[in-house]
C-alpha cells in the first residue's frame, strides 16, 4: 500500500517562519533556469527553451534495457540487443536520452558542484522507475574509488541516490557497495576497452553481505552509456545473492528511437 504524508504541524510552523527569508532569498538570488540562466517563475525548474529540448524516454521500449521503440510493439517486447546479449542485471530505466539541456544538467552535478540540481533531477529519475523504486527493499549507488572522491568531493551518483531514497522513503545503502580500484575516465573509451577498465573494480563492503542477499536491489548512476560500469557493479551484487537488479540512471546515451 503506498504510504501517504500529511504535513506535521511543525512542518508547517517551519514554513511559515521561512517563509520571509525564502522571500529575502528570491530577492538577492531571483529565479533562474537551472540550465541556460535565463529568469523564471521558480527556483529548481527549466525555461521553456530548455524543457522543450529534453527527450524523456517513455514507453513503449523494451523492458529490459529500456531502449525507446517508435511503434508499440506489445506489451513485454524486447530489443535485439537484450535478446543478443542479455544483461547482469533485470532491468533499465533511465529519465532521459543524454543530450541538450539533460547533458548541461548531468555536467552541472558532477563537474560544477550543482548539488541544487539533484532533487529535480532525482524526481524525475522515481517517476522514469516504472515503479521499481517502490518495490525494491534499498538503493545502492555506483561508488567512486577513495582516492577519487577525496579529490572530486562529490559522488554524483551516491547525491542522486540520497535524493531518491527521500522522496520513496526507501533505505539508502551509502557504503555497502564499494570501488576497490581507481579505474581510468570511461569518457573517450570504446565498449571493449570500458569492460577491461572496470573488470574486478567493485566489491561488497565486509559484513555487509546481508544487505544485499536476497533482496530487490535499485542501483543508481547519472548516465548510462555502454553499461560496463553498471554491469560490473551489477555482476557484484549477483553474486552476493541480490535477488532483483534494477539500473536507475538520470540519463543514458542514444541516438534514436529502434
Amino acid at each position: 500500500m503506498k504510504r501517504i504524508h500529511s504535513e506535521r504541524p511543525a512542518d508547517l510552523l517551519r514554513a511559515h517562519l521561512l517563509r520571509p527569508f525564502s522571500a529575502l532569498a528570491d530577492f538577492l538570488y531571483p529565479p533562474a533556469c537551472s540550465v541556460c540562466g535565463i529568469s523564471t517563475g521558480g527556483h529548481r525548474g527549466l525555461c521553456a527553451k530548455c524543457w522543450s529540448g529534453i527527450r524523456f524516454i517513455e514507453r513503449p521500449y523494451c523492458e529490459v534495457l529500456g531502449i525507446p521503440f517508435s511503434h508499440d510493439l506489445g506489451a513485454g517486447i524486447l530489443s535485439a540487443e537484450a535478446i543478443a546479449n542479455p544483461p547482469p542485471f533485470d532491468r533499465l530505466r533511465s529519465a532521459a536520452t543524454h543530450d541538450h539541456a539533460v547533458r548541461d544538467l548531468v555536467h552541472g552535478l558532477k563537474y560544477r558542484d550543482r548539488t541544487d540540481l539533484a532533487p529535480m533531477m532525482a524526481g524525475w529519475m522515481l517517476r522514469a522507475s516504472d515503479g521499481a523504486v517502490e518495490s525494491c527493499d534499498a538503493l545502492v549507488p555506483v561508488p567512486l574509488h577513495r582516492t577519487r572522491m577525496l579529490a572530486r568531493k562529490l559522488n554524483q551518483a551516491a547525491e542522486l541516490a540520497r535524493h531518491v531514497a527521500r522522496l520513496s522513503d526507501k533505505p539508502l545503502l551509502a557504503s555497502t557497495l564499494i570501488r576497490l580500484k581507481r579505474t581510468s575516465q570511461q569518457v573517450g573509451l570504446g565498449a571493449k576497452a570500458r569492460e577491461d577498465n572496470v573488470r574486478g573494480a567493485f566489491a561488497i563492503a565486509k559484513g555487509c553481505e546481508s544487505d544485499v542477499f536476497g533482496k530487490r536491489i535499485v542501483l543508481v548512476d547519472d548516465v548510462y552509456t555502454t553499461g560496463a560500469t553498471v554491469a560490473a557493479a551489477s555482476r557484484t551484487l549477483r553474486k552476493a545473492g541480490a535477488a532483483d537488479i534494477t539500473v536507475l540512471t538520470f540519463a543514458r546515451a542514444i541516438s534514436e528511437p529502434i
